[in-house]
């Protein structure tokens, strides 16, 4: 039976191959279509992502060292049928020893120009799912009213010790997918 968590609630994750799903539904009569991306952003030491290649999105859908693994852009949300709208595989067995955490997070594309913000934005969650029996470990839906939020960072899987744990972190934030890659990444950015 999976484990449904709170915000600021964390688990051990107990196994090497998993999936990261993420899902959402855009409430109806908000003008323009709503395209939201997960990402995923794989720091280390000093909290920074050792190179622009370990962060995994709809335009880096593989990190460098095979570990994750990004389903692609799912610009409409419509791809799911009620299911996750992206999902982002991960082999816990194969994270670069230098990535002791990583952050799950959705952005709406083109918020400011699209006036969106996740207050907007209905049944919103991450889940966990045991990739060698298709089970769900552990899900957390966003319960909060991000009104003016553009970006919410959903959840983190984190390295204690040997384990990997996971925490659902509920955190909004009023920025873009740049902002995130510039927070955590200090070298120059190749466009």
């Amino acid at each position: 039976m999976a484990i449904t968590l709170r915000k600021g609630e964390r688990i051990n994750i107990g196994l090497s191959k998993i999936s990261v799903g993420l899902g959402w539904n855009p409430n109806e009569g908000t003008g323009l279509a709503f395209d939201l991306d997960a990402s995923a952003i794989m720091i280390g030491t000093g909290r920074l992502i050792p190179a622009e290649e370990f962060f995994v999105f709809y335009g880096n859908t593989t990190s460098p060292d095979s570990a994750l693994s990004h389903s692609g852009d799912d610009p409409t949300g419509g791809n799911s049928d009620g299911g996750d709208d992206e999902v982002i595989s991960v082999d816990l067995n194969r994270v670069d020893p230098r990535i002791t955490e990583i952050l799950f997070v959705v952005t709406i594309h083109e918020a400011t120009h699209r006036h969106q913000n996740f207050g907007q934005v209905r049944d919103a969650y991450i889940r966990i799912v045991d990739e060698t029996t298709g089970m769900e470990i552990a899900k957390y839906e966003l319960d909060e009213d991000f009104s003016i939020e553009t970006g919410i960072e959903f959840g983190r899987l984190y390295k204690k010790d040997v384990d990997w744990k996971f925490e659902a972190s509920g955190v909004g934030y009023r920025e873009d997918l740049s902002y995130f890659l510039s927070k955590h990444f200090k070298g120059e950015i190749i466009k």
